[in-house]
């Protein structure tokens, strides 16, 4: 799915006008965010799940129409930002978990979750609640084999980055609570898939997708790639209900205006895309595989050496959400190409502003962005505008590189006659 660049974004544009919406951008921002309230729907319970299914289809129809490319900035993969080489951190106990997780499902459940290396499956992912998911789900595993599921995930994620995903689920909860939808909605409906099987040598990997959470975490030999990556809430703290107390994405919402706050007045109007934000603005969600985005904002070029270290610690906030070993590794391929990168903003910049940041460089793109209401817009003052309830964050990995396809490409090259 191409995307045409955004005029208003370009580096030496200072008229900072509102992105122009497209068909294309007016259907990715404004409209699921009015289809995701339950009350959009006044029909049966098996009514809605027959339209769920359908929208599912469609979104899945237009968004694999196009064969995989990877973001970019003008249409054109960027070649040789990723090879294959060891990185001398094991995947081995990700491997065990794994294979730990598949051994404890029914034959019938493996059967469900596992696919191809290369299967589209891959792909279909998206943070909708209505999106209809492959695999087994948490809801229907017993309580040994959520265990394992969850060791899974702990194997191949920080204790930062296990513990926002399980409050990303038990926020879920807590919306199903305020909603009093626990179809669609809940701490357990999240679905696991495998790609491959688990090997030392071998490329293989898994998928999680559920509201709010998608992991994608590709595995070849002792290298990962880990995205596209998708985080957020609605609400994004619980303030009632089983888990009140729970929050998160405060660091990266907080952290981001400090990046912004930190700029001088020659950086500041460059990073500044746009002072008004009335929409949701995130680009790279689900089926945004091949969105075409210029570079835009302040260069961290022109950064100062604590400036760039200060961008740099607001890129680990959600590179560490994977193992520590490979974020390590990923962080050092993001600071390789710190001359390259880029800090934009759309939005205010008091502490009760909502806004919209990007962080974009030709091996990683971070979007944050303050979303407009959806399951809870009948609660909102202004269901039109965004909120700090509602957070949505994605992670991706330019010039084909998503889901380790570049990796999987080279690794295809190399064993052509195996």
């Amino acid at each position: 799915m191409r995307y045409p660049t955004n005029p208003d974004t370009h580096e030496h544009n200072h008229h900072h006008h509102a992105p122009r919406l497209t068909r294309r951008t007016l259907f990715s921002t404004i409209i699921p965010g009015a289809i995701l309230a339950p009350h959009a729907f006044p029909q049966s319970s098996a009514g809605m799940a027959e339209r769920f299914r359908q929208m599912s289809a469609d979104y899945e129809r237009k968004g694999l129409a196009e064969p995989f490319k990877g973001v970019t900035a003008n249409g054109t993969v960027e070649p040789g930002y990723f090879c294959i080489h060891s990185t001398g951190v094991s995947t081995a106990p990700v491997r065990t978990a794994a294979e730990r997780f598949l051994t404890s499902l029914t034959k019938d459940q493996r059967d469900r979750t596992m696919f191809a290396i290369d299967d589209p499956e891959w792909r279909k992912w998206m943070n909708q609640h209505f999106y209809v998911r492959q695999g087994v789900s948490f809801r229907d595993l017993t309580e040994s084999q959520r265990s394992a599921a969850f060791g899974l995930l702990e194997a191949s994620l920080s204790s930062r980055g296990l513990k926002l995903t399980r409050d990303i689920m038990r926020l879920n909860e807590t919306l199903a609570e305020l909603t009093d939808d626990h179809e669609f909605l809940g701490e357990w409906l999240y679905f696991i898939t495998v790609m491959g099987k688990p090997s030392a040598t071998d490329p293989w990997g898994f998928q999680l997708d559920g509201h709010h959470v998608i992991i994608n975490y590709f595995v070849l030999g002792d290298q990962v790639v880990m995205t596209p990556f998708f985080a957020g809430s609605e609400p994004v703290t619980a303030t009632s209900g089983k888990y009140k107390g729970v929050s998160i994405l405060q660091d990266e919402q907080n952290r981001g205006l400090d990046m912004l706050l930190a700029l001088d007045n020659a950086q500041w109007p460059k990073a500044i895309l746009n002072r008004d934000k009335s929409a949701n603005y995130n680009l790279a969600e689900a089926f945004k595989d091949n969105v075409v985005l210029d570079y835009a904002g302040a260069r961290a070029a022109d950064f100062s050496q604590p400036q760039q270290r200060q961008l740099l610690d607001l890129v680990d906030l959600y590179v560490g959400n994977m193992d520590d070993g490979h974020a390590r590794v990923r962080m050092d391929e993001v600071k390789r190409q710190i001359e390259r990168t880029w800090f934009g903003w759309i939005g205010g910049s008091d502490s009760s502003s909502v806004y919209y940041y990007r962080i974009h460089s030709p091996v990683i793109l971070i979007e944050f962005d303050h979303q407009r209401p959806a399951n809870l817009a009948r609660f909102a003052k202004d269901p039109k505008l965004p909120t700090r309830q509602h957070i949505h964050c994605v992670v991706r990995t330019p010039n084909g590189n998503d889901y380790g396809k570049d990796l999987l490409r080279q690794h295809y090259q190399s064993h052509a006659h195996s």
